[in-house]
């Protein structure tokens, strides 16, 4: 007893420096690939900034024409007007001002509204966030679960309703399928009568708990319409990875060690699936930010995809603007999270 506890001890302390030495290496690797995801989304955020600037600057119109339209306005007006908002400076002064301000937070002067950027993106934002987070948490949810369950009992009837519909309505645009929803729920057609808002987040009228009722009345149709395209995409990535996985000698290995069928599918072959998948989930968290610009504008939800679509229309190259970047740059973010939490998910990445 003594000389096998004393082996024991010996192996485990000889162990102990390359189990150490392991661990190093793979906080080391994790280091490396997080400094080079770190990297890239920097080189991305710059090229967004250089995007937002010369993009909108090939739409056509002149702002100051669109905000004077319809005021008698004289040519020294307009030059002051153009003065006043920097455009009558060369296009490189332009960018560069643009840029110096861009890095400090400072993203310009609205044309249109005449008020930082910035402080109306921070109005329109707890808008967006409460119908695109709660749409985005409800149609990842369904597609995980309806495309797990459609990948286990692929070929069955069920897993085909499910991947036809799911299908269908990839393929519908979204501002298509609020307009059917407002002319058959809030419109009402044939014996079907209107029941929800036609648009707006709320009836202006109502307080407390009732002013909470009237707000989840109003995004009814909006997070259904929201949640109708999005969890289809989220479906059919999951079942299309899950099957890739259903034929893996790991899974037969814990078939034959007596496992329960659900079982190995939620301990072995679901966990293994989700990358795709997570990037997929990440990638809708990034769109919370950016909502849904058509089906906020359908359902006039005063929202930021609202006030993009709004300032699109003058053209208001400052809002324009500062509303490209925080879109883009949520993007940007989620993706880096995504990328940093797939080596925790799977050790063999960014090994």
């Amino acid at each position: 007893m003594s000389t096998t506890s004393t082996t024991g001890t010996t192996t485990a302390v000889a162990r102990a420096p390359e189990a150490r030495a392991a661990s190093g290496a793979g906080a080391r690797a994790y280091l490396a690939h997080a400094a080079a995801k770190l990297g890239g989304a920097a080189v991305s955020l710059i090229a967004v900034l250089v995007t937002s600037f010369f993009l909108f600057r090939i739409i056509p119109g002149d702002p100051v024409k669109a905000m004077t339209h319809g005021v008698p306005t004289s040519a020294e007006q307009m030059a002051t007007l153009r003065r006043q908002f920097g455009l009558d400076q060369p296009l490189w002064q332009q960018f560069t001002d643009y840029c110096a301000k861009a890095l400090t937070g400072d993203l310009g002067m609205s044309y249109q509204f005449r008020a930082p950027v910035g402080d109306l993106i921070l109005q329109k934002v707890p808008a967006t966030l409460l119908l695109t987070g709660v749409a985005v948490l409800l149609y990842s949810a369904i597609g995980l679960w309806l495309g797990t369950r459609s990948a286990w009992r692929h070929g069955s009837l069920g897993d085909r309703v499910n991947t036809g519909v799911a299908l269908t309505l990839w393929s519908v645009p979204s501002f298509w399928l609020g307009l059917l929803l407002i002319i058959t729920f809030s419109v009402g057609i044939g014996p079907i009568p209107g029941m929800f808002p036609t648009g707006g987040m709320e009836s202006g009228d109502e307080t407390g708990f009732a002013h909470v009722l009237d707000v989840a009345h109003h995004m009814v149709l909006p997070v259904i319409t929201l949640v109708a395209v999005g969890y289809a995409q989220t479906l059919l990535v999951m079942r299309s990875s899950l099957l890739d996985e259903m034929g893996s000698d790991y899974l037969t290995t814990a078939r034959a060690k007596g496992l329960r069928d659900d079982a190995v599918r939620r301990r072995h072959a679901v966990p293994n699936a989700l990358l795709p998948t997570v990037t997929m989930v990440f990638i809708n968290l990034g769109h919370v930010a950016a909502g849904s610009i058509l089906v906020e504008t359908v359902f006039s939800w005063p929202g930021l995809g609202g006030l993009f679509y709004q300032a699109l229309s003058v053209p208001d190259l400052p809002l324009v603007q500062g509303l490209f970047v925080v879109f883009a740059g949520a993007m940007i973010v989620m993706n880096l999270l995504a990328d940093l939490l797939y080596p925790l998910l799977d050790p063999r990445v960014g090994r």
